[in-house]
């Protein structure tokens, strides 16, 4: 036996009552973003004093970051700094780093290592995608370490973690 359906059970498929989109909505930039860029890398010193640093810009208009565009230099241990903080004092689940290469690093190759242009290239993707995942997920968004790492010039490792506040 089957049962007429009443109209309140069928789902309303009218369109709802939009304004129609127009060019400033359709070109203008999105309602929120946040986008971080690792780029530019420099490799810095000799011998076992040689490290290689990147450029982290980022841009944003969300309100928790007090700054709406930054730039600074950041080298693989500080990101390392970043992801120790995170484990340590938020409740996300932190992505991994790319590797650390240690068989780049021993004496006696017969290339440059870690120093090596294709070897910088993935490493610096790797940490785009790292930095954009974290920055990305919205508690870790409220950590101060990752407010200093993004937009103070150096990092203060004695720094009081804690949250952000708008």
């Amino acid at each position: 036996m089957t049962y007429p359906m009443s109209e309140a059970a069928v789902a309303d498929t009218r369109r709802l009552n939009s304004k129609p989109q127009d060019l400033t909505d359709a070109y203008g930039p999105p309602s929120n973003f946040l986008e971080i860029d690792v780029y530019n890398p420099q490799t810095i010193g000799v011998g076992r004093n040689r490290f290689t640093t990147y450029e982290v810009r980022m841009r944003t208009n969300l309100p928790i970051f007090k700054l709406k565009e930054s730039c600074v230099r950041r080298r693989y241990s500080d990101f390392e700094w970043l992801k120790n903080e995170l484990e340590r004092d938020s409740k996300i689940v932190v992505p991994p780093l790319p590797g650390k290469a240690l068989k780049r690093q021993l004496p006696f190759r017969g290339d440059e290592g870690i120093f090596e242009e294709s070897f910088i290239e993935e490493r610096r993707v790797g940490l785009e995608q790292f930095i954009n995942r974290i920055a990305g997920h919205p508690l870790a968004q409220n950590e101060r370490c990752l407010h200093i790492f993004l937009q103070e010039e150096s990092i203060d490792r004695n720094y009081i973690p804690g949250k952000v506040r708008q």
